[in-house]
């Protein structure tokens, strides 16, 4: 019988397939879905962020899991759509500021946030200020994530948070930024919340912010 290791270990080396058929083994056995995304997908996850951040594996890979996780969750999601504690408990939107077309990173990040529990809402790159705004006057996130990786745009993260400011949204959303370029000091510097040097972090640093 397939067992939540085996369901983890088929998401870190990135076995999209086979993930597929062990999660529906999993739910011919008896098994809840909200166990599996828990014990199962989930769990890869976090190994699969662990060695992210020990440098023991890459994007390129982390990206191959974060797809095997996927696969899981587009057969799982809809089974726990009714639940309480339903993936669409948390929100965050995310986006590249203005002047900036870097996505890996963010990519990166809304994997990993997705795989921990969180509704994702990617805006893109090329973000201007009162699209943010926008985005999240629409959507009311508990997070917004915003990445720089050019120290000529990283001015546009403060112009956003003082238009959230302006717009009164600046109170009930919390703030991370990263990118190259991003220091703890200029995150300090903006009035962001948390600041996330590598995607591990990043989702450290939301889920902190919410508790």
């Amino acid at each position: 019988m397939a067992k939540y290791e085996e369901l983890q270990e088929l998401i870190v080396t990135g076995q999209k397939d086979k993930v597929a058929a062990v999660v529906k083994t999993l739910l011919d056995s008896g098994k809840a879905p909200m166990e599996i995304i828990n014990d199962g997908l989930t769990g890869g996850m976090n190994v699969v962020g662990a060695k992210f951040k020990a440098g023991d594996m890459f994007i390129p890979e982390v990206m191959i899991s974060a797809h095997a996780m996927k696969e899981g969750m587009d057969i799982l999601k809809p089974l726990v759509a009714g639940e309480s504690s339903s993936l669409s408990a948390k929100k965050a939107v995310l986006g590249t500021v203005e002047g900036d077309i870097h996505s890996i990173g963010k990519s990166i990040v809304a994997m990993l946030l997705e795989s921990s529990g969180f509704e994702i809402i990617d805006i893109g790159v090329d973000i201007p200020v009162a699209r943010f705004v926008e985005a999240v006057q629409k959507e009311r996130p508990a997070i917004i994530g915003m990445s720089a990786m050019l120290t000529t745009t990283m001015s546009r993260m403060k112009d956003v948070i003082e238009a959230l400011k302006e717009a009164s949204l600046r109170d009930n959303t919390r703030v991370i930024i990263g990118g190259a370029p991003i220091t703890q000091e200029f995150a300090d510097s903006i009035g962001a919340d948390g600041y996330a040097p590598d995607a591990s972090s990043a989702v450290e640093k939301a889920k902190t912010l919410i508790e």
